[in-house]
């Protein structure tokens, strides 16, 4: 059993409309939903055995600052095809990771992310900016997962529910 944890980038500045959409920042907002939802996955035992990140602003400072609050002491991996990927692009990447992680965490964009958690469950989820999923997956390698992998949603986490 491996453990999919998909987490929407948290929300970001509109304030400067000269900058493009891949270089927008967080918003202090957004800053502290990330510190609490780091909190809550600490508190459940959830710290990632590898984290994935698009290359986007706003999910790199995501990522680097849940792992910061997690105490995650692996590297984080970057890629530019991760930035408002489709549910497809998200597969290939985690199909790629070593077989050790049992834990991955996903920092990215929807749509593509909510069509992943739909591809891999078969229920519709709502991701907020700043939300969290896990997905139990019943594969031994991260080599199985495809779009017939038949996953089970265990909790959406929402940063409203915790401020």
């Amino acid at each position: 059993m491996k453990t999919l944890i998909l987490m929407r980038h948290a929300k970001s500045s509109w304030k400067d409309k000269t900058i493009p959409d891949h270089d927008r920042s967080l918003k202090k907002k957004g800053k502290k939903d990330v510190a609490n939802m780091a909190k809550l996955l600490k508190k459940k035992g959830l710290v990632p055995d590898h984290i994935l990140s698009s290359t986007a602003v706003r999910a790199k400072d995501s990522a680097e600052l849940m792992a910061e609050k997690l105490d995650y002491k692996g590297q984080i991996e970057f890629f530019e095809e991760l930035y408002m990927a489709e549910p497809e692009v998200y597969l290939n990447f985690s199909s790629q990771v070593k077989d050790e992680v049992n834990t991955l965490l996903l920092v990215g964009h929807n749509p593509g992310l909510e069509g992943l958690a739909m591809l891999l469950s078969d229920n519709i989820t709502s991701l907020p900016t700043g939300s969290i999923a896990k997905i139990n997956i019943p594969i031994e390698s991260w080599k199985q997962l495809d779009a017939s992998t038949d996953g089970q949603i265990h909790h959406v986490w929402v940063p409203e529910d915790y401020r």
